[in-house]
């Protein structure tokens, strides 16, 4: 693909995507329905799985308000990457600039290497998380069609899904685990839409009507995770040219429908789960899970079922999309190609050891990885960092009395609300860890 900058008015694509043609050059400009596949595609992860379990102390609609507060959050965090992405772009001149590198030619390589290692604990702390909840489903399931219970160990599920699906990717050529990745897809957007049906004629009207305003805080890293979607932005802001309003439509609308999905499965999953369990819900430290007590067949059998299914192959699709992340961010760090074969397996054995031994070692950190995922790498990422480069930018330019990209209305006050949010919702976590210990 050819790129050419171009100088047009704010509202106009940035640049034009070219390709070479024999001797000629064609346009093609990428399209919003595309770039907001990606965004919702990117979005809708195994955070859903968690977002029952952290929500059900405290009811549907209070739950419902904070997702949909974390939601507009999330998009201003999203709409401050993609200004930053455009700015710098401007700047530098050239397109297709990953976050890690925009971060560098912003804030400098010690800002970078802190990116980075909030890029690289994101990661192993999914990849922690799916491992032992997939372990954990699979498991239950075998044991299910043997008619046992809890007579398997922790480490042969998670072993076994990791070396399952860790081995297909090792093994696989890139089409085929693409074409697999399609196939558990389509049974994850089935076994959700028949979940959904199913789940609602057990809703209990009961249930939806308990609140518990108190209990929100505790949720708000978990949604942070669920509706986690900034690095796919570089992607699309290239894709669609610059283009502020495409880009404005894609992150809307890619973000929304996640949102309306996951309300939709938070209204049922919570109604379909007995109130009497409110009662006896512990205030200690355990998590209470409404998705296991479904698939353990506590709203019906064909209802576990499918939570099951929907569990594991959501699972499935986000364990192959971070191993992915981290294969791209090895091999960008490292001089030595990871396609050769005699340097896949200490490649792969990399990404997939350390956590599949945590979630060995600790089979019940699902809820716990996904927390501190969400308190400190996303918070970093996708607060405090775009938040910072956008003010840098904006000072840059006042200097040089030329004008920035903006997408974000409100200037350095919404850039400090953005900031202190991720803030105290990080001093929060290290205030809980203190108390622990």
């Amino acid at each position: 693909m050819t790129t050419v900058l171009k100088s047009e008015t704010p509202t106009s694509r940035l640049f034009s995507n070219l390709e070479l043609d024999g001797n000629k050059l064609n346009h093609q400009p990428g399209s919003v329905l595309g770039s907001t596949a990606l965004v919702a595609g990117t979005t809708v992860g195994a955070g859903i799985l968690a977002l029952p379990a952290v929500t059900f102390p405290s009811g549907v609609v209070p739950s419902t308000a904070l997702l949909i507060a974390v939601w507009i959050y999330t998009l201003i965090s999203g709409f401050l990457v993609a200004q930053v992405t455009l700015n710098t772009m401007s700047s530098v001149g050239l397109p297709s600039l990953g976050l890690l590198v925009i971060i560098e030619s912003t804030l400098g390589k010690l800002a970078a290497r802190i990116a980075g290692g909030a890029y690289l604990f994101l990661h192993y702390a999914m990849l922690v998380a799916y491992i032992s909840q997939g372990g954990s489903i699979l498991v239950s399931a075998v044991e299910k069609m043997w008619g046992v219970h809890n007579v398997l160990p922790a480490w042969v599920g998670t072993t076994a899904f990791t070396l399952l699906f860790g081995g297909i990717m090792y093994l696989g050529r890139d089409r085929f685990i693409a074409k697999l990745n399609n196939a558990f897809v389509a049974i994850v957007i089935a076994s959700f839409i028949g979940l959904l049906f199913l789940g609602s004629t057990q809703v209990q009207p009961s249930q939806l009507s308990f609140q518990n305003w108190s209990a929100l805080p505790a949720a708000v890293s978990v949604m942070f995770v669920a509706l986690f979607f900034h690095t796919i932005i570089p992607v699309i802001t290239v894709q669609l040219e610059g283009d502020i309003r495409k880009i404005r439509q894609s992150i809307v609308i890619g973000s929304g429908i996640p949102l309306i999905m996951f309300l939709a499965w938070n209204a049922v999953i919570l109604g379909s789960v007995s109130p009497d369990l409110i009662q006896g819900l512990s205030t200690g430290k355990t998590v209470f899970d409404p998705l296991q007590t479904l698939r353990d067949g506590g709203a019906g059998e064909w209802l576990g079922v499918l939570v099951s299914v929907f569990s594991e192959f959501a699972l499935v699709t986000s364990f192959i999309g971070f191993v992915y992340g981290l294969l791209d961010f090895f091999r960008d760090i490292s001089p030595v190609s990871a396609k050769e074969p005699l340097n896949r397996l200490p490649l792969y054995s990399l990404i997939l050891f350390p956590p599949l031994s945590l979630s060995t070692l600790n089979p019940s950190i699902f809820f716990a990885a996904l927390d501190y995922a969400g308190t400190f790498s996303i918070s970093v990422l996708g607060g405090i960092i775009p938040a910072v480069i956008s003010w840098k930018q904006s000072q840059e330019q006042e200097h040089l009395n030329s004008k920035t990209q903006s997408l974000v209305p409100g200037g350095k006050i919404t850039l400090i609300i953005m900031i202190s949010v991720a803030l105290i919702i990080m001093m929060r976590q290290v205030i809980y860890i203190s108390g622990l210990t």
